[in-house]
């Protein structure tokens, strides 16, 4: 009997003692009850908005696959058929092929890494990183049941938007300025489970508004919803946003324009992410008659990669 009770009954006592009771009073215990484990919510399925920044929009509501379909804007894309290659309706272009390969390999690394917020570069302008970016993440919808985002995070030079015939804005920078929400500056087409957020409205200082945190934000927010996230970035060597942009990535894929990018600025591009992050290279822009053996290249980068030439 514990000391409370005890103490209970011989005040209990004392008293009926005083008031000349001839019979023992009764106790009723009130059991005492554990909190309640509340279980956690898969993060599969449903993420938890995180803290807004000052002067951002806060999205109340949960971050759903049925949120993102009823927010997400359906427009009418008019993708260019020279670039576009799985929206052309021509599933045998030259191209697609290699472009299933890339997809396979990347797979194989997830396998041995986490891998899904995939930073696209190179390292000069017209490369080829956009018509890569745009056509990856097409590949990676074409099997059953994947969803992917592409972000347009070349603020200083956007192309997407017009490979892919749809507007700009709203988009990347309308959403780090505080303007707009997750949802409003995402949009799809004609292609299922394709998602997309353009660059936006005009920057006037680019490096700064990828590098203020809400990129961050923004992917931690939207990750759970998409098996696989793409994002355009700037040239490396030109310009420091592409580095500031791997941070917030799992992995970079360089993009080298064959018989083009001198191999001194592709070792120079190669140097502004660590060796872990740099998850492979493509040669783009072969000839025909290296086509038997090479029209985009990939080659996984080891400790010490160096860049190969076909």
């Amino acid at each position: 009997m514990s000391r409370i009770h005890e103490a209970l009954k011989k005040a209990e006592q004392e008293r009926a003692a005083t008031q000349g009771a001839s019979t023992s009073p009764s106790f009723t215990t009130t059991p005492v009850v554990d909190p309640p484990v509340f279980a956690e919510t898969p993060a599969a399925t449903v993420a938890p908005p995180a803290p807004a920044h000052a002067g951002m929009p806060a999205f109340a509501g949960p971050f759903s696959t049925d949120t993102l379909l009823a927010r997400c804007a359906q427009l009418d894309w008019k993708p260019d058929p020279a670039t576009m290659l799985f929206l052309n309706g021509d599933d045998s272009a030259r191209g697609t092929e290699e472009f299933r390969t890339l997809r396979s390999r990347l797979y194989h690394l997830r396998e041995k890494k986490p891998l899904k917020k995939l930073l696209i570069t190179s390292a000069l302008p017209k490369e080829g990183k956009s018509f890569m970016s745009s056509n990856l993440a097409q590949v990676m919808v074409r099997q059953h049941g994947r969803r992917a985002l592409l972000i347009d995070a070349d603020l200083r030079a956007p192309r997407l938007h017009l490979m892919l015939g749809t507007t700009s804005d709203p988009g990347l920078s309308d959403y780090l300025l505080g303007k707009e929400d997750e949802f409003s500056v995402m949009q799809r087409g004609p292609l299922e489970n394709l998602f997309f957020i353009p660059s936006g409205t005009g920057a006037t200082d680019p490096a700064e508004l990828v590098g203020n945190g809400r990129l961050k934000l923004l992917l931690q927010r939207v990750e759970p919803l998409f098996d696989w996230i793409i994002i355009d970035s700037p040239p490396a060597v030109a310009v420091s946003d592409a580095s500031v942009l791997a941070k917030a990535c799992d992995g970079v894929l360089m993009v080298v324009r064959s018989n083009s990018t001198p191999v001194a600025l592709a070792r120079k591009a190669r140097q502004e992410f660590p060796d872990e992050s740099l998850v492979g290279v493509v040669l783009n822009g072969t000839s025909e008659d290296a086509l038997p053996y090479a029209r985009y290249y990939y080659e996984s980068y080891q400790k010490k990669a160096t860049i190969t030439r076909a």
